[in-house]
């Protein structure tokens, strides 16, 4: 089920860095960035999460949170968030349910093996809890740039 501009975006509670604990309502009244990701401390992960935090201080000037999101456990993302400091919170979906609400754990192939993981996609959601924007299948170079522009112009 693709999500779509214009729809809800669904709901969610998942643990974060920093012993928060993130949720759709949680993050009502302001922009925010959902950005799911297949693991920590891989090479195109890294470089996405870098991207994010390098312009950290423009998403905020934008009134934006940016929340990163993948299956790893908390120990896993406290570990890729220290090791390149990271100054945004990572969620963790260790149940899937979130990534299967937003449509983003799908069946994958690799060498003619096939597995089920994470497409690489951002969704922006506008002050409402809308969905604005969606990237699927999201190439690293250049994306964080175009997703702040985005979220600029919302």
């Amino acid at each position: 089920m693709a999500l779509n501009p214009g729809d809800p975006a669904p709901d969610f509670s998942l643990p974060a860095t920093g012993g928060e604990t993130l949720s759709l309502a949680g993050l009502k009244g302001r922009k925010a960035v959902l950005y799911f990701y297949p693991k920590d401390d891989t090479s195109g992960c890294t470089l996405e999460a870098q991207a994010f935090n390098g312009l950290r201080e423009a998403f905020a000037a934008a009134d934006t949170a940016v929340v990163g999101v993948s299956p790893d456990p908390m120990k896993s993302h406290d570990k890729f968030r220290e090791k390149y400091g990271l100054e945004f919170p990572l969620a963790s979906d260790e149940t899937k349910a979130m990534l299967e609400a937003y449509g983003v754990w799908v069946e994958k192939s690799m060498y003619g093996r096939k597995y089920m993981g994470v497409e690489r996609t951002t969704f922006l959601i506008d002050r409402d809890g809308t969905i604005a924007k969606v990237w699927q299948k999201v190439k690293v170079p250049g994306h964080a740039d175009a997703v702040l522009e985005a979220a600029k112009a919302l």
